[in-house]
């Protein structure tokens, strides 16, 4: 049996990785943000690996796309440092984000999708911002992402012909018309129907695998986390209180990570008990 492991302190992933000459790309050091006098992160440490794909876990409310966004920095800690990109961007101006984001981007739960433009036009969109691309250089690169993503078809869709699932992929494809190292993405599973939570979960292994990208993924989606994850961060009430690989969760003693992990198993039987008498019927 694996014993419980929670980590409070990321020195110590830290210390390990930089005997193997490897820096965190994103890191949380004793990291505080409260809105108002509600804290939502309270002392929070972690460390994510370049390369790896870390999973972001924990009820509502508990500090999880909030953590995402101070990585951007979106928002700014009340206290605690803040790497991205191997850089400590706490105190950086908004020139200098601007530089990390070409680095990590992000990927929101609303797709953030140009109504009025096609999928084409919307996965188009930054490489005509850069202005030093030939439009016959922008449809070769365009076309080949929305190979990559699989949804070539709905190149001349405009967001409102498709669906929440297909918004995401085309989400995805703009995300990496930047070339980015890192993509974070906000509940990408969200309302979207198990099917299309597979597809995009094979698609975000698919990315790691042929582009080496790191990436954090808040989400609850078990399933997408089995699928995808190296190590999963736990929060609750601001404070993580677990951080390990997927088996390493399977056998934590964490109480409320359990509790989390047996509701999902519920969720899961009642989904099949659903389906079964369908099964039985076309049978």
């Amino acid at each position: 049996m694996v014993a419980n492991k929670t980590i409070v302190d990321p020195f110590v992933r830290r210390a390990m990785a930089s005997e193997n000459g490897r820096k965190p790309y994103f890191e949380l050091e004793h990291v505080f943000k409260s809105f108002g006098s509600d804290p939502v992160l309270d002392d929070v440490s972690f460390a994510v690996m370049p390369g790896e794909t870390v999973c972001v876990l924990g009820r509502s409310g508990v500090g999880k796309s909030v953590s995402l966004r101070i990585f951007m920095g979106f928002l700014k800690p009340d206290a605690g440092r803040v790497i991205t990109a191997g850089e400590d961007i706490t105190d950086y101006s908004e020139e200098e984000l601007e530089r990390i984001h070409r680095k990590a981007t992000m990927v929101f739960q609303n797709g953030a999708l140009f109504d009025s433009l096609t999928v084409y036009e919307n996965v188009a969109f930054p490489l005509r911002e850069r202005g030093d691309l030939a439009e016959e250089q922008i449809e070769l690169i365009v076309d080949g992402l929305l190979d990559l993503v699989k949804i070539k078809p709905l190149r001349d869709c405009l967001p409102s012909e498709i669906s929440t699932g297909m918004k995401r992929a085309v989400a995805i494809a703009r995300a990496l018309a930047a070339r980015p190292e890192a993509i974070l993405y906000d509940e990408p599973t969200t309302m979207v129907d198990p099917l299309m939570a597979r597809r995009l979960g094979s698609l975000m292994g698919r990315l790691k695998a042929q582009l080496s990208l790191t990436s954090m993924v808040v989400t609850h989606d078990m399933r997408l986390v089995s699928q995808i994850a190296d190590h999963v961060v736990f929060l609750n009430r601001g404070k993580v209180i677990f951080f390990g690989t997927n088996e390493e969760m399977e056998h934590t003693s964490e109480p409320l990570v359990q509790q989390f992990l047996q509701l999902d198993r519920v969720d899961q039987r009642t989904a099949l008990s659903v389906l079964e008498p369908r099964r039985s019927l076309v049978v």
